[in-house]
């Protein structure tokens, strides 16, 4: 039989307590490369500790993560960084006196190759590299649907709009995985809508997605593969379709199999 392409993400038997609460036990998952893999769960599953452990937030107490063969686990934030994974946070965390373009452009640090004698001196050498990064964010507040308004601070941006210039700054690094943490919290419907097919799109372009979210219709309609945590334990991983009849899953989430099931479909 031959071995199917590895993947892109790792993680194995992950381990995290907080004092007396066991955040993590023992989880392992696989992310295929150009996928979106869902991680669902009630509030409390664990959800985030298990972003964090793996975009060097925290460090777990067991276990590994690797990307594309190079070890996450043990390196500090910048460094995943430059290994390719970037991410987005639960709480809008955008620099909201500066202008959308300068936030995207603030994601390409780990990209420049000037160092600080040369932005000092502003050398020939520095402004076409600082031109080619401002070009680049360029195109992907186009590629977000935000270029109208790259000049705006991004604080005064409506709350959508906030939501996909994160995902723009996300991108400037150049990832291999993107870590979505709940990009659809507090939008309405034509917001939701519009994440969705912009989601697919990086996918479409090879992006591979990384995706904790509430909305149930959102993970089961976009994510090629879902995992579901439960006080911090891995209760279900597989096609959409397996995973919202596990009965562990519809469990944890209601505790009554029919309203839970009506609401994933």
């Amino acid at each position: 039989m031959t071995a199917g392409p590895a993947p892109l993400l790792e993680v194995r038997g992950i381990n995290k307590a907080f004092g007396g609460v066991q955040a993590l036990s023992d989880v392992s998952l696989d992310v295929a490369r150009g996928s979106i893999y869902g991680l669902m769960g009630p509030n409390g599953a664990g959800k985030t500790t298990l972003f964090n452990v793996i975009t060097g937030f925290i460090a777990p107490d067991a276990g590994t993560c690797t990307l594309d063969g190079q070890r996450l686990t043990g390196e500090p934030v910048h460094r995943v960084v430059q290994l390719g994974v970037a991410r987005t946070f639960q709480n809008i965390r955008l620099f909201g006196q500066m202008s959308a373009l300068e936030n995207v452009m603030v994601g390409m640090h780990t990209r420049s190759t000037a160092g600080a004698l040369g932005a000092v001196l502003r050398t020939h050498r520095v402004r076409d590299e600082e031109a080619r990064m401002e070009a680049a964010a360029h195109a992907l507040l186009e590629r977000v649907a935000v270029a109208a308004h790259a000049d705006d601070p991004a604080g005064s941006l409506p709350y959508g709009l906030q939501r996909r210039l994160e995902i723009a700054r996300a991108l400037a690094s150049g990832p291999k995985l993107v870590a979505l943490d709940e990009p659809a919290a507090g939008m309405n419907a034509s917001e939701t809508a519009s994440l969705r097919e912009l989601i697919d799109a990086l996918r479409e372009d090879g992006t591979t997605v990384l995706l904790i979210e509430h909305d149930v219709r959102l993970v089961m309609g976009l994510c090629d593969r879902v995992a579901v945590l439960d006080h911090g334990q891995l209760i279900a991983e597989g096609v959409p379709a397996a995973v919202q009849s596990d009965p562990a899953v519809i469990e944890a989430y209601l505790g009554a199999p029919a309203p839970v099931v009506a609401a994933m479909r």
